[in-house]
């Protein structure tokens, strides 16, 4: 829509150049735009490129999170022997976790968002770190009667400790975008080179100003468009990473885990709870 724009406000260099106009432009060589052209084109991959690292990293840390939720599930259910019901319990906290961290970079997690908050009083201002400090509290009853040793407690606490470095870092891209001052300043420059560029063409080109102005123009305005659709992953817009899919993702592989998990253990374990 935008190049369509500019390509309309081309029609009006390419007449006056029509009726012979603008000879005061004549002596003005079109090769400068093609120079200012190369520039502006470094800007905006560098802009880009910067969008798409931030989405990169995004997607990247919540692959981790997929990872580090079946590794966490699988040492809960094979190397610890607790009650069932304390198992249930985590089962809910950690199937919890994702769908509550999605909310906190968007919107903001509450205690609506997870069954297991609504039994609590408590009203965390940090959801996501709080589901990670009631599995604490777990470890550390078990550690006090003697159910799990502490070479178990370092084994787990290492997945728990990244479960809270990939909250940090989602926290990061989220709080921390592109400067201020960057953005204005790229959107500046494709601004007044797509305001002076028919101008400075039509001499050469005639009427093919036209075209020609909305082929740049798309070109650099998509750009720009990319990189401000990709800046942001954590969003609902189509461009930006599919959360819930990967919230499913982590649930069908927690219950598949812990449903295994009980189903194989023997009576005698069973008969503990």
């Amino acid at each position: 829509m935008y190049a369509v724009f500019v390509a309309v406000y081309a029609v009006i260099p390419a007449w006056f150049e029509a009726r012979n106009k603008l000879s005061m432009l004549s002596g003005v060589p079109s090769d400068i735009h093609a120079a200012l052209t190369l520039v502006l084109g470094w800007l905006l991959v560098f802009r880009t490129n910067t969008s798409y690292g931030r989405w990169w990293e995004a997607r990247t840390l919540w692959g981790s999170l997929v990872n580090t939720m079946r590794n966490l599930s699988l040492k809960l259910v094979n190397l610890i022997e607790v009650p069932k019901h304390d198992l249930s319990r985590l089962r809910k906290i950690l199937s919890a976790f994702a769908p509550v961290l999605k909310d906190h970079l968007r919107e903001g997690a509450h205690l609506d968002d997870a069954e297991v908050l609504g039994e609590l009083n408590e009203v965390p201002r940090h959801v996501p770190s709080f589901l990670v400090s009631l599995i604490y509290t777990r470890l550390r009853e078990w550690k006090n009667s003697g159910e799990i040793d502490g070479q178990q407690l370092i084994v787990i606490d290492e997945d728990l400790r990244k479960l809270l470095e990939i909250v940090g870092g989602c926290e990061r891209i989220r709080n921390t975008r592109l400067a201020r001052s960057y953005r204005a300043f790229a959107r500046q420059c494709v601004f007044l080179y797509l305001a002076t560029l028919p101008w400075g063409i039509v001499h050469n080109f005639g009427w093919w100003t036209v075209p020609l102005t909305a082929i740049l123009s798309y070109f650099m305005l998509g750009l720009e468009t990319v990189a401000e659709h990709t800046e942001e992953p954590f969003g609902m817009d189509e461009d930006d990473l599919d959360l819930e899919a990967m919230c499913r993702t982590i649930e069908a592989s927690i219950s598949e885990i812990f449903t295994h998990g009980s189903s194989s253990h023997t009576p005698a374990q069973t008969s503990r709870t």
